[in-house]
C-alpha cells in the first residue's frame, strides 16, 4: 500500500461489522445510542429500510451490512446505533447506522493511514476513504458521505428516498 496523501491525523470512531473494524470521522458523529425501536418503511430500499426517533426527530436508519453485501445479523447486547450528521448535496442530513459493537474514539496518526488498495478489498473503493493501521490490525476508514450520496452514472445507484427527511 502507498502512503495516504493527506498529512494530518484523523480522529475516528471505531466500530465492528461482521468482526471487521471500521471507522468514521469523529466530527461526523452526533451520538451513540443503544438499540431503539425501528419503524420499518414498506417498499423502501433494504439499505435504509427503517426510521428511528432521536430526541423527537425522525432519522433514517441504514444498515451498512446491506451496502457491503454482508449477511444479516440479529442484534446483540453490544449492538449500537451511531447517529451521524452529514452534508449531502449541500444540505445537512442526520442518519443512523447500525454497528455490531462500538469501540472508541481515537486519533490515528497520518503515518498509520494508507491509501485504499486498488485490489483485494470486498467493498467498493469509493466507499473507503483510507485504511488505518492500529498495531497489527487494520481498520477501514469509511467515506460515509459517499456511501449516502447519489452515485455517478458509473455507480448506477440513486439516493434512497427515505433519506429525504421531512421538515421539522
Amino acid at each position: 500500500m502507498t502512503k495516504w496523501t493527506d498529512e494530518r491525523a484523523l480522529e475516528v470512531l471505531t466500530f465492528d461489522l461482521e468482526n471487521e473494524m471500521f471507522a468514521v470521522e469523529a466530527s461526523q458523529v452526533r451520538e451513540i445510542l443503544d438499540l431503539v425501536t425501528v419503524t420499518e418503511v414498506p417498499h423502501s430500499d433494504p439499505f435504509v429500510s427503517g426510521l428511528i426517533n432521536v430526541r423527537g426527530k425522525v432519522v433514517p436508519l441504514a444498515d451498512l451490512r446491506v451496502k457491503f453485501g454482508m449477511a444479516e445479523k440479529a442484534a446483540t447486547i453490544d449492538t449500537r446505533i451511531v447517529v451521524l450528521d452529514l452534508e449531502l448535496d449541500g444540505d445537512p442530513v442526520t442518519v443512523g447506522i447500525r454497528a455490531d459493537k462500538v469501540h472508541e474514539v481515537m486519533e490515528v496518526a497520518a503515518s498509520a493511514l494508507q491509501e485504499t488498495p486498488k485490489v483485494g478489498l470486498r467493498w467498493r473503493p469509493e466507499f473507503i476513504r483510507c485504511i488505518g493501521k492500529r498495531g497489527d490490525n487494520f481498520m477501514v476508514v469509511l467515506n460515509i458521505t459517499r456511501i449516502f450520496s447519489p452515485m455517478d452514472a458509473a455507480g448506477g445507484e440513486a439516493r434512497t428516498a427515505v433519506l429525504e427527511q421531512p421538515a421539522a
